[in-house]
Protein backbone atom coordinates (compact mmCIF):
# COMPACT_ATOMS: atom_id res chain seq x y z
CA UNK A 1 0.00 0.00 0.00
CA UNK A 2 1.41 3.48 -0.99
CA UNK A 3 2.69 5.67 2.05
CA UNK A 4 0.12 8.71 2.89
CA UNK A 5 1.68 12.07 1.93
CA UNK A 6 2.18 12.71 5.60
CA UNK A 7 4.20 9.96 5.69
CA UNK A 8 6.66 10.72 2.35
CA UNK A 9 10.35 11.69 3.35
CA UNK A 10 11.45 14.99 2.65
CA UNK A 11 14.45 14.64 0.69
CA UNK A 12 14.01 17.65 -2.16
CA UNK A 13 15.72 20.39 0.45
CA UNK A 14 13.93 22.88 -0.54
CA UNK A 15 9.62 22.66 -0.62
CA UNK A 16 9.42 22.93 -4.14
CA UNK A 17 12.02 19.76 -5.37
CA UNK A 18 9.74 18.05 -2.67
CA UNK A 19 6.63 18.84 -4.53
CA UNK A 20 8.10 17.53 -7.26
CA UNK A 21 8.32 14.18 -5.51
CA UNK A 22 5.02 13.80 -4.44
CA UNK A 23 4.60 12.04 -8.02
CA UNK A 24 5.71 8.42 -8.64
CA UNK A 25 6.90 8.20 -12.26
CA UNK A 26 7.81 5.65 -12.92
CA UNK A 27 5.64 2.54 -14.13
CA UNK A 28 2.92 2.16 -16.14
CA UNK A 29 0.44 3.71 -13.90
CA UNK A 30 2.43 6.36 -11.57
CA UNK A 31 1.26 6.99 -8.15
CA UNK A 32 -0.37 10.67 -7.31
CA UNK A 33 0.60 11.51 -3.38
CA UNK A 34 -1.54 14.72 -4.32
CA UNK A 35 -4.32 11.81 -4.67
CA UNK A 36 -6.73 15.22 -3.94
CA UNK A 37 -7.40 18.48 -2.13
CA UNK A 38 -7.48 17.33 1.28
CA UNK A 39 -3.90 15.51 0.70
CA UNK A 40 -2.47 18.69 -0.95
CA UNK A 41 -3.89 21.06 1.80
CA UNK A 42 -2.14 18.32 4.15
CA UNK A 43 0.89 17.89 2.35
CA UNK A 44 1.26 22.20 2.20
CA UNK A 45 1.27 22.28 6.11
CA UNK A 46 3.50 19.42 6.58
CA UNK A 47 6.76 21.04 4.13
CA UNK A 48 5.62 24.59 5.65
CA UNK A 49 4.05 26.02 2.96
CA UNK A 50 1.00 27.85 4.95
CA UNK A 51 0.05 27.48 8.47
CA UNK A 52 -2.40 25.63 10.59
CA UNK A 53 -4.79 28.78 10.57
CA UNK A 54 -4.01 29.77 6.70
CA UNK A 55 -5.11 25.74 6.06
CA UNK A 56 -8.16 26.25 8.07
CA UNK A 57 -9.12 29.40 5.65
CA UNK A 58 -8.27 27.51 2.79
CA UNK A 59 -10.28 24.42 3.92
CA UNK A 60 -13.65 26.51 4.58
CA UNK A 61 -12.80 28.29 0.94
CA UNK A 62 -12.79 25.09 -0.74
CA UNK A 63 -15.11 23.21 1.20
CA UNK A 64 -17.67 26.52 0.34
CA UNK A 65 -16.84 26.44 -3.40
CA UNK A 66 -15.58 23.15 -4.53
CA UNK A 67 -14.92 24.03 -7.80
CA UNK A 68 -12.21 26.31 -6.72
CA UNK A 69 -10.48 23.28 -4.84
CA UNK A 70 -10.23 21.26 -7.79
CA UNK A 71 -8.92 24.20 -9.62
CA UNK A 72 -6.28 24.83 -6.90
CA UNK A 73 -5.36 21.21 -7.42
CA UNK A 74 -4.84 21.39 -11.02
CA UNK A 75 -3.08 24.75 -10.88
CA UNK A 76 -0.49 22.86 -8.13
CA UNK A 77 -0.33 19.95 -10.28
CA UNK A 78 0.96 21.88 -13.24
CA UNK A 79 3.30 23.44 -11.25
CA UNK A 80 4.68 20.35 -10.34
CA UNK A 81 5.10 19.12 -13.64
CA UNK A 82 6.93 22.08 -15.05
CA UNK A 83 9.08 22.11 -12.74
CA UNK A 84 10.17 18.83 -12.84
CA UNK A 85 10.66 19.28 -16.72
CA UNK A 86 12.78 22.58 -15.82
CA UNK A 87 14.75 20.62 -13.36
CA UNK A 88 15.41 17.71 -15.49
CA UNK A 89 16.82 19.96 -17.89
CA UNK A 90 18.97 21.30 -15.85
CA UNK A 91 20.72 18.28 -14.38
CA UNK A 92 23.78 17.27 -16.14
CA UNK A 93 25.73 13.59 -16.11
CA UNK A 94 29.27 13.46 -16.25
CA UNK A 95 29.31 14.19 -20.16
CA UNK A 96 27.86 16.95 -19.41
CA UNK A 97 24.43 16.01 -21.39
CA UNK A 98 20.92 16.75 -19.99
CA UNK A 99 18.75 14.38 -18.45
CA UNK A 100 15.54 16.63 -19.93
CA UNK A 101 14.73 17.99 -23.16
CA UNK A 102 15.74 22.27 -23.57
CA UNK A 103 12.94 23.05 -25.73
CA UNK A 104 10.37 21.17 -23.58
CA UNK A 105 11.57 22.86 -20.42
CA UNK A 106 11.71 26.54 -22.42
CA UNK A 107 7.94 25.29 -22.69
CA UNK A 108 7.47 24.66 -19.15
CA UNK A 109 9.24 27.72 -18.21
CA UNK A 110 6.50 29.74 -20.46
CA UNK A 111 3.51 28.14 -18.41
CA UNK A 112 5.49 28.67 -14.78
CA UNK A 113 5.79 32.09 -15.55
CA UNK A 114 2.56 32.30 -16.31
CA UNK A 115 1.07 30.74 -12.92
CA UNK A 116 3.33 33.42 -11.40
CA UNK A 117 2.13 35.98 -12.76
CA UNK A 118 -1.51 35.50 -11.16
CA UNK A 119 0.12 34.98 -8.20
CA UNK A 120 2.12 38.28 -7.88
CA UNK A 121 -1.02 39.95 -9.16
CA UNK A 122 -3.07 38.94 -6.56
CA UNK A 123 -0.39 39.42 -4.01
CA UNK A 124 0.27 42.59 -1.75
CA UNK A 125 2.87 44.40 -0.26
CA UNK A 126 2.97 44.21 3.94
CA UNK A 127 4.83 46.66 6.07
CA UNK A 128 6.35 44.25 9.04
CA UNK A 129 8.26 46.50 11.20
CA UNK A 130 10.89 48.05 9.38
CA UNK A 131 10.95 45.65 6.19
CA UNK A 132 8.21 45.75 3.17
CA UNK A 133 7.52 42.39 1.94
CA UNK A 134 5.29 40.46 -0.65
CA UNK A 135 2.94 38.43 0.36
CA UNK A 136 1.42 35.94 -2.00
CA UNK A 137 -1.71 34.05 -1.11
CA UNK A 138 -4.02 36.80 0.11
CA UNK A 139 -7.22 35.23 -1.73
CA UNK A 140 -7.38 31.44 0.62
CA UNK A 141 -9.05 30.17 -2.72
CA UNK A 142 -5.57 30.37 -4.34
CA UNK A 143 -3.85 30.44 -1.53
CA UNK A 144 -1.87 26.67 -1.92
CA UNK A 145 -0.99 27.36 -5.38
CA UNK A 146 0.05 31.17 -5.13
CA UNK A 147 2.44 29.96 -2.26
CA UNK A 148 3.44 27.04 -4.90
CA UNK A 149 4.33 29.47 -7.49
CA UNK A 150 6.15 31.45 -5.11
CA UNK A 151 8.44 27.86 -4.19
CA UNK A 152 9.07 27.16 -7.66
CA UNK A 153 10.49 30.76 -8.60
CA UNK A 154 12.38 30.78 -5.43
CA UNK A 155 13.77 27.49 -6.36
CA UNK A 156 14.71 28.34 -9.72
CA UNK A 157 16.02 31.39 -9.01
CA UNK A 158 17.75 31.01 -5.56
CA UNK A 159 19.19 27.71 -5.70
CA UNK A 160 22.10 26.34 -7.88
CA UNK A 161 21.03 24.35 -10.30
CA UNK A 162 23.85 22.49 -10.82
CA UNK A 163 23.79 21.20 -7.42
CA UNK A 164 20.26 19.57 -8.49
CA UNK A 165 20.14 15.68 -8.44
CA UNK A 166 17.82 12.86 -9.26
CA UNK A 167 18.17 9.54 -7.46
CA UNK A 168 19.67 7.41 -10.36
CA UNK A 169 16.32 5.20 -11.65
CA UNK A 170 18.97 3.00 -13.77
CA UNK A 171 21.06 2.26 -10.55
CA UNK A 172 18.01 1.27 -8.90
CA UNK A 173 17.05 4.50 -7.44
CA UNK A 174 13.38 6.14 -6.77
CA UNK A 175 13.55 9.24 -9.57
CA UNK A 176 13.11 11.64 -6.66
CA UNK A 177 14.66 15.11 -7.23
CA UNK A 178 16.85 17.13 -4.35
CA UNK A 179 19.61 19.35 -3.83
CA UNK A 180 22.95 17.80 -3.34
CA UNK A 181 23.70 20.10 -0.31
CA UNK A 182 27.23 18.03 0.33
CA UNK A 183 30.17 19.52 0.88
CA UNK A 184 31.71 17.95 -2.37
CA UNK A 185 28.91 17.46 -4.15
CA UNK A 186 28.98 13.80 -3.95
CA UNK A 187 25.49 13.16 -2.97
CA UNK A 188 23.82 10.32 -5.12
CA UNK A 189 21.09 8.86 -3.52
CA UNK A 190 17.97 10.34 -2.52
CA UNK A 191 18.24 9.14 1.31
CA UNK A 192 21.13 6.31 1.82
CA UNK A 193 19.20 4.59 4.36
CA UNK A 194 16.61 4.10 1.77
CA UNK A 195 17.48 3.80 -1.85
CA UNK A 196 21.27 3.64 -1.58
CA UNK A 197 21.09 0.89 1.27
CA UNK A 198 18.31 -0.85 -0.99
CA UNK A 199 20.69 -1.14 -4.00
CA UNK A 200 24.21 -1.86 -2.08
CA UNK A 201 22.14 -4.57 -0.67
CA UNK A 202 20.96 -6.28 -3.74
CA UNK A 203 24.62 -5.68 -5.83
CA UNK A 204 25.84 -7.91 -2.69
CA UNK A 205 23.01 -10.98 -3.17
CA UNK A 206 23.50 -10.66 -7.28
CA UNK A 207 27.67 -11.12 -6.28
CA UNK A 208 26.79 -13.81 -4.13
CA UNK A 209 24.62 -15.64 -6.15
CA UNK A 210 27.12 -15.20 -9.02
CA UNK A 211 29.97 -16.43 -7.10
CA UNK A 212 27.66 -19.33 -6.35
CA UNK A 213 28.12 -22.57 -8.08
CA UNK A 214 24.67 -23.53 -10.03
CA UNK A 215 23.14 -26.87 -9.31
CA UNK A 216 24.32 -28.00 -12.82
CA UNK A 217 28.34 -26.75 -12.16
CA UNK A 218 27.48 -28.61 -9.10
CA UNK A 219 26.85 -31.76 -10.98
CA UNK A 220 28.84 -31.60 -13.97
CA UNK A 221 31.87 -30.94 -10.99
CA UNK A 222 30.72 -34.77 -9.32
CA UNK A 223 30.48 -36.28 -12.89
CA UNK A 224 33.89 -35.20 -13.89
CA UNK A 225 34.95 -36.15 -10.82
CA UNK A 226 37.60 -40.03 -10.05
CA UNK A 227 35.78 -43.23 -11.50
CA UNK A 228 33.85 -45.14 -9.79
CA UNK A 229 33.11 -48.45 -9.87
CA UNK A 230 29.51 -49.11 -11.45
CA UNK A 231 26.94 -50.06 -8.88
CA UNK A 232 27.01 -54.11 -7.92
CA UNK A 233 30.69 -54.35 -9.25
CA UNK A 234 33.73 -54.94 -7.16
CA UNK A 235 36.26 -52.72 -7.18
CA UNK A 236 39.70 -53.56 -8.29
Amino acid sequence: MPLDVCQLPLVGGHPALDLANTLERGGESPHDFLSDSSALLRWSVRVGVISDAEANQVGRAWHDEPAAAHAGLAAVRDIREGLYLVMLAAITDANGDTAGDPIVAGAALVALHQRWSGAAARARFVLDSSQVRLVYGTAPAMLVPDRIAEAALDVMLTADLTRVRRCPVLEGGCDWLFLDQSRNGSRRWCRMADCGNAVKARRLTERRRAARPSRAQRCAEIDDGPDRPAPGTAAG
